[in-house]
């Protein structure tokens, strides 16, 4: 009987226990879960630690490589001589400065300091290349892959670029002159490899492109440093064309900017239907054209009122048969 009350007491005691014990287990699992993420951090720490010294020990063992006597005095060379090269591309480009004006246009003397320049930079990098035993061959080879691969990618800026070697070399643009290209009318501002900018009359700024330039008409208007301005008058069919002739050669004379030599002109220029056309031509100073403009147009007027000489209007006979 004594063997059935332990029997029968062993359930209700477990029963009561039964909590605790899953809170000792819950406790046991949280404790065994700590050791092993302590145990993973300290092995990525030290593994972090054996990277980290392993590769400052590598930076250090290539700096104490580098830092020897045979490396300093390259360094020093190298230093010397793109010294040298700097004195001497600065005494070739106070050379090209000093070349006068007329032989040697300002923004072709740019670009020819601007090429050399670049042509300074290449040298520089290719002698500290090859001095510290760099493979050429291989960055030419990368250089000529990489050229082609932009001469597609930017097929109208090598245009522009191309065009703008021959706008420089033929010198048919300078900095101030006055052109007229398309529908644009302007003064040159800037020439450069890619474009020119000029300023319009009225003050804006215009980028062109220097392949348009090549591929359409250019109109330069003070490459010459005389011009010549025509005006076309008609006069009455009344009038004495000796008269007429006279009376507009005295024109030329009222213009105080149009230019003795050459000689202005004046000549007949055909018959019209209401009128007798009469050419005449000033030659001035590009800088002086519309005041030459203004002063030949007031002449002209001037003259012929004081000849009596009338400007006839379009006129239009109708005749009615009955």
């Amino acid at each position: 009987m004594q063997t059935q009350r332990v029997a029968l007491g062993a359930p209700c005691r477990a029963q009561r226990g039964g909590p605790a014990l899953e809170f000792y287990q819950n406790q046991r699992y949280i404790l065994s879960m700590n050791e092993t993420l302590n145990s993973i951090g300290e092995a990525a720490s030290n593994a972090a630690n054996d990277v980290f010294f392993n590769k400052t020990d590598s930076i250090f063992n290539w700096l104490k490589g580098l830092l020897t006597w045979e490396h300093l005095f390259k360094l020093i060379g190298s230093v010397f001589i793109l010294f040298v090269i700097g004195i001497i591309f600065r005494l070739i480009a106070k050379a090209i400065r000093q070349v006068p004006e007329a032989k040697l246009p300002a923004q072709r003397t740019a670009v020819i300091i601007r090429f050399l320049k670049y042509i300074f930079y290449v040298i520089a990098v290719l002698y500290i290349l090859s001095l510290f035993g760099i493979n050429l061959k291989a960055i030419w080879g990368a250089a000529g892959i990489a050229g082609v691969a932009i001469g597609f990618a930017a097929q109208t800026s090598v245009s522009n670029l191309i065009s703008g070697l021959f706008v420089l070399t033929e010198g048919s643009i300078h900095v101030g002159d006055t052109i007229i290209v398309g529908d644009v009318t302007g003064i040159v501002d800037e020439v450069k490899l890619l474009s020119i900018r000029v300023h319009t009359f009225d003050n804006q700024m215009v980028r062109i492109p220097n392949s348009t330039i090549i591929n359409s008409n250019l109109t330069n208007n003070s490459y010459h440093n005389k011009r010549r301005w025509t005006v076309k008058v008609g006069v009455d069919y009344s009038t004495d064309m000796k008269l007429a002739l006279e009376t507009l050669k005295k024109a030329p004379a009222l213009c105080p900017t149009a230019l003795k030599n050459p000689e202005p002109a004046v000549w007949f220029d055909g018959f019209d239907s209401s009128s007798i056309n009469i050419v005449v031509a000033v030659w001035f100073k590009p800088v002086d054209f519309l005041q030459t403009k203004n002063d030949l147009y007031i002449a002209i007027k001037q003259v012929l009122d004081e000849a009596g000489i009338s400007i006839p209007f379009n006129q239009l006979d109708v005749h009615l048969d009955k």
